[in-house]
């Protein structure tokens, strides 16, 4: 780029950085010399490529959504919690409000997470231990009790059960008195990385995407500022992926949706600001904030050229990022502060929108409250202390993190080639070329469903696994350094009476609602599912008669049937 489309380019970013609002803070170093908002080349520089960086705020957005960076407004701190049933996780709940966290991110045990009721056999033994027991919009009334939900941003990470969860959440909601108009918040809602990554699906991949379809239209109808999808590369990543592959097969996802919404007849403008993505930070610093940058770049450009979108909001990446679980150690524990305050770093420095800081205690339990605190303040040092938040994309312009972003945007796009190319074939084969799930799709549905990207993740995942074990790879306290005077840590521990506890109130429950009105809501509700109907409106009537997870997750089951992966070997 010559030097003058690069004065042009640094005028806009100007008049657009004094039109937005800053925060009143210092924006100086610790020695109290200013630091600018942002920095590029000299005037009358050029600079070859330039415009693949470009300034904040402007597209590609490589650089950050925002012209202000973290000036006009610092990341979300959003820590993930849940354990035992509802009331004690409202009580994790407060403390985190009250200690300064700006956002609630519901962590969900194993038989919520599978649209299972508390009491169902396969829940034995599982009840609150990864996360809080929800089995009835009641439940959902205790965890956000004397929480205004008008007023609180909250982050729900479930997909296969994503939909009714939801509709217990408004009727919740609808409980305090709160309108759904003025809900914000996200739904994960990714039922293409469950079948790629963590395996928590209920039905095939066609009634989940049609459940999906309906909660968009419902969103963009109803509720504006509510996210109904976060497209997910955490899981991805955790399973094994190498950060090109959590990137390509996260947007890939993220183009599927795209395409459903579009199958549907919606206007991309409309809908698409309705998704958000979460990410992995992992401990390669640099690599990492390369991937970051390199997505918000990719999502920009296929959004305007492939699908058409407009607006900027359109064309924006907003994602949540939370630090790398499969990176912590249950040897040395302590060490594990540090990898998460470095993974937290890469994140931040890279523009993510909100974020989440795991325990030190994570590999072992679910977090201490201690160990809950310790996260929770290694976000506000870095965003109190550091001076971070007063430049957009510090490292913008490096050589090494500029080569890094564009060789991981290259090889997601070679993956994205691939992925298309299978859908092509499939649409071909099939003779419906011109179907309007569209090629992303259709290859995704492939790879799913003949084993390709979970053959992919655990190809890369042996050969990490392999560099671990030979030593060329070092895991501080594992492989090297393993000598250690730490004590044994005192871990949460989820006691067996939370089951039996939350078992006798749903019985209790069952007892005192209305058989009939739950009977015929679950018809209604059927009766949608065969006849090709909206869902949403009668699975919140069966929500509001009080049905239970299982029971509408079960009727569905009945009508659409299970799904089982294929062997792989």
């Amino acid at each position: 780029m010559d030097a003058d489309a690069i004065t042009a380019g640094r005028r806009r970013w100007q008049a657009r950085y004094d039109a937005a609002h800053t925060r009143d803070a210092d924006f100086s170093t610790l020695s109290g010399d200013p630091v600018e908002p942002v920095y590029g080349p000299e005037p009358g520089d050029s600079y070859a490529g330039f415009e693949r960086i470009g300034w904040p705020g402007e597209f590609p957005f490589t650089r950050g959504l925002y012209p202000t960076g973290y000036r006009g407004r610092a990341w979300t701190i959003r820590q993930f919690a849940g354990f035992g049933n509802a009331e004690q996780t409202n009580e994790r709940y407060r403390t985190i409000l009250r200690n300064g966290g700006g956002g609630l991110s519901v962590a969900f045990d194993m038989p919520t997470l599978m649209g299972r009721d508390s009491d169902d056999p396969r829940a034995l033994g599982e009840v609150g231990h990864c996360g809080v027991a929800i089995d009835s919009a009641a439940d959902m009334e205790v965890l956000f009790r004397d929480i205004p939900l008008g007023e609180v941003t909250t982050s729900m990470t479930i997909s296969g059960p994503a939909v009714p969860v939801f509709c217990m959440y408004l009727v919740a909601a609808e409980r305090q008195g709160v309108p759904a108009e003025v809900l914000n918040g996200t739904l994960q809602t990714d039922i293409f990385k469950e079948y790629i990554a963590q395996k928590e699906w209920l039905f095939p991949p066609e009634p989940h995407l049609r459940l999906i379809g309906d909660l968009m239209e419902f969103c963009a109808a109803r509720i504006p500022a509510y996210k109904p999808l976060s497209v997910s590369g955490y899981h991805i990543r955790e399973a094994g992926a190498t950060a090109a592959q959590e990137l390509a097969y996260t947007l890939a996802d993220g183009f599927g949706y795209v395409e459903l919404g579009l199958s549907r007849g919606m206007d991309v403008d409309t809908f698409a600001p309705g998704l958000s993505f979460f990410f992995d930070a992992h401990i390669d610093f640099f690599e990492e904030i390369a991937k970051f940058r390199a997505a918000r770049r990719i999502w920009a450009r296929w959004m305007r050229d492939v699908y058409g979108a407009t607006s900027e909001r359109a064309q924006w990446l907003r994602f949540h990022t939370q630090t790398a679980g499969v990176s912590l150690t249950a040897q040395q524990p302590y060490n594990n502060v540090v990898r998460t305050a470095v993974e937290a770093l890469s994140a931040i420095l890279a523009g993510t929108n909100s974020l989440h800081t795991n325990a030190l205690d994570e590999t072992l339990a679910l977090p201490s409250e201690r160990a809950a605190e310790i996260a929770l303040r290694t976000q506000q040092v870095l965003m109190e202390e550091t001076g971070i938040t007063s430049v957009a994309d510090p490292l913008g312009g490096s050589w090494y993190v500029e080569r890094l972003t564009d060789r991981i945007e290259r090889d997601a796009e070679r993956i994205f080639a691939e992925i298309a190319e299978r859908g092509r074939r499939v649409l071909a084969t099939s003779g419906q070329a011109e179907h309007p799930i569209g090629p992303m799709t259709s290859g995704l549905l492939s790879g799913i469903e003949d084993g390709w990207f979970t053959g992919q993740i655990a190809e890369s995942a042996f050969r990490y696994q392999q560099s671990l074990e030979k030593g060329e790879k070092r895991v501080v306290g594992v492989n090297c350094h393993t000598a250690s005077v730490t004590d044994e840590l005192e871990i949460l521990r989820v006691s067996h009476e939370v089951e039996r506890d939350q078992v006798r109130e749903l019985g209790r429950r069952r007892a005192a609602r209305d058989g009939a009105a739950v009977e015929r809501a679950l018809a209604e509700l059927v009766a949608a599912a065969r006849g090709g109907g909206d869902t949403i409106a009668p699975m919140l009537a069966a929500v509001r008669a009080e049905a239970t997870l299982g029971e509408i997750c079960g009727v569905l089951r009945d009508e659409w049937g299970s799904y089982v992966e294929p062997p792989g070997f």
